[in-house]
């Protein structure tokens, strides 16, 4: 891996911009609002900026229904504040990657209000339509990833359209090289504004298996899952490789697929530097640990061993196959980290969110942060389902209380502890209320007092300057990025140690994720000559003096060591 490129290097911070920054405190986070936070994000020592989408888009879905991917949705400004915030970014070296969001448009989009109208129109076959089955029923039995069936009845037509997730979200017909002709269009578009590259939604969704077949259905449940007919498809490769051959290739950009219902040996196709397709992708098999019998609405813990094996398997595979990793504890569809696999109590926050970025950070990959983590924050505990507003969210309580007569308390919980609105309150910049909320928007989260960007610039100790450690080491240490990676306590379920190694160096990591004090036993052929502390959230010594040491509760450490 001699010849890195610039991502390698990287790290990514994500802007969900709606909650990021008010500049005009309509209730809105927005593009003015991002730039005088510019050096904020200097400070913290990122390389890159991801946007969430800041197209036109009605926001059934947050934004990702876009119906004018050449236009800036006015509650974030103007083409112009846009054009400002990317000189802004670039002037302090920061890149810009952009969403894109292809597999499907915003029902409203004037493509979608053509082919709707008839079958014969210039954009009949720009979306999925097929006729009904002769009972009238939809063509499959596929159920949508938000409820319901995948399929929409329209009259017109006499047919139905595909759409994997809200209805007003219909998927785009690939199949149809005009489609695709369509998004390279609008990429080069904003790659010719400077941007410098994207993050593809559910991009392993575009090819879709002609069969249409129906998919076995779970007891007590109504449909069947859409992924073995609409992920990683048979011509999912051919299309990227077209896109990236057309587009990718004649601009230096970096570019991460999100891959849901992907495999580590599917993720290669997509990731290896010689199939010219994309850089990296963000998988879901950690994520899938906590699930339980209603999928990801669940109360159900991960197990650690479990998730060692994930994250050991895709470091594994990833180095050896020149494919490259994407690292990530949380963004705008899953719960805050530090909930979710730390320990929320205040006791705990700082030093468990320290402990679940070293882990993450020294592996190799991109990491991405997402806006807050960097400061700790945790899900919001809220009284009521009417302070979330997550459309995935609203269905699930739905179905759970009226459908399948759950026990409230119990379908609460599940909210609390994964609803994507956990990751969607506005960032708090200090210990004031906001003077102006959204009512489309989850309000702050009730800790803001104590939980704040303020707080956490005013304390040398807090979680925002740990992280910036993690990131100059990053740049300053090349076996983060290059180093192999060994895996040392598989059967463990308390303690979470790797090594990365390079000619004569290792990078001893280990991490406590208990409330107790744990042990680490390191292998007695692990010899070293030197060793130095690179980064610890606790006091330890400098040196590692013997194969055994102890991690207090949440308690990580790095060491660099001479062989």
């Amino acid at each position: 891996m001699a010849d890195t490129k610039w991502w390698q290097h990287s790290v990514v911070y994500q802007i969900y911009p709606q909650t990021f920054n008010d500049s005009n405190h309509d209730g809105v986070g927005d593009l003015a609002g991002i730039v005088p936070k510019i050096p904020y994000l200097v400070q913290l020592g990122v390389d890159v900026v991801w946007l969430n989408p800041i197209y036109q888009s009605p926001l059934i879905d947050q934004g990702y229904d876009i119906s004018d991917y050449y236009q800036i949705n006015p509650m974030y400004g103007t083409m112009a504040d846009f054009d400002q915030l990317l000189q802004k970014l670039h002037a302090a070296n920061l890149k810009l990657i952009m969403d894109l969001v292809v597999n499907h448009t915003s029902s409203q989009h004037a493509w979608f209000q053509a082919s709707k109208q008839d079958r014969t129109n210039p954009y009949a076959d720009f979306y999925i339509w097929k006729d009904p089955n002769p009972d009238g029923t939809p063509p499959t039995n596929w159920g949508s990833s938000f409820g319901g069936s995948t399929w929409e009845y329209v009259p017109q037509r006499q047919q139905y359209y595909l759409h994997l997730f809200a209805k007003e979200q219909p998927d785009l017909n690939w199949e149809n090289p005009r489609v695709r002709q369509e998004v390279y269009k609008i990429m080069r578009f904003w790659l010719d504004k400077g941007v410098d590259g994207f993050r593809m939604d559910v991009i392993s969704l575009l090819s879709k298996d002609p069969q249409y077949a129906n998919s076995p259905v779970s007891p007590h449940q109504q449909y069947g899952s859409y992924y073995p007919g609409a992920a990683n498809g048979p011509r999912e490769h051919e299309y990227l490789q077209e896109m990236n051959r057309e587009v990718l290739s004649h601009y230096d950009v970096m570019t991460v697929g999100e891959t849901p219902h992907t495999s580590v040996q599917e993720a290669l196709l997509y990731t290896q530097a010689e199939r010219h397709e994309l850089n990296m992708v963000f998988h879901f098999d950690h994520m899938h640990l906590d699930y339980g019998p209603e999928g990801k609405f669940s109360t159900k813990r991960f197990r650690l061993t479990a998730l060692k094996q994930v994250f050991t398997k895709w470091q594994e595979m990833m180095i050896q196959n020149n494919g490259w990793n994407s690292l990530y504890w949380n963004n705008h569809d899953q719960a805050r980290a530090v909930t979710r696999f730390g320990n929320p109590d205040p006791r705990w926050r700082e030093q468990s969110a320290k402990m679940l970025a070293t882990i993450l950070h020294m592996q190799c990959g991109t990491p991405f942060i997402y806006q807050g983590e960097e400061i700790g924050m945790v899900n919001p505990h809220f009284n009521s389902i009417n302070d979330y507003h997550d459309l995935d969210t609203l269905n699930v309580y739905h179905d759970f209380i009226h459908q399948k007569h759950l026990d409230p308390a119990q379908v609460m919980q599940a909210i609390y502890l994964k609803s994507r609105d956990n990751a969607r309150t506005p960032i708090p910049w200090n210990d004031q209320p906001l003077t102006q909320t959204n009512p489309n928007l989850p309000p702050l989260n009730p800790d803001y007092r104590t939980v704040n960007v303020a707080q956490a610039l005013a304390d040398p100790a807090s979680v925002f300057y740990y992280y910036q450690k993690l990131i100059k080491l990053r740049h300053d240490l090349p076996i983060i990025t290059t180093g192999d990676y060994q895996l040392l306590d598989a059967d463990d379920e308390s303690t979470f140690s790797y090594l990365r190694t390079k000619d004569h160096q290792v990078l001893l990591v280990s991490g406590n994720f208990t409330d107790h004090l744990c042990q680490v036993q390191l292998p007695s052929k692990l010899q070293f000559t030197t060793s130095k502390l690179i980064i610890s959230n606790f006091a330890i010594n400098q040196q590692l003096t013997s194969q055994v040491f102890n991690l207090p509760p949440y308690g990580t450490v790095v060491y660099l060591l001479e062989q």
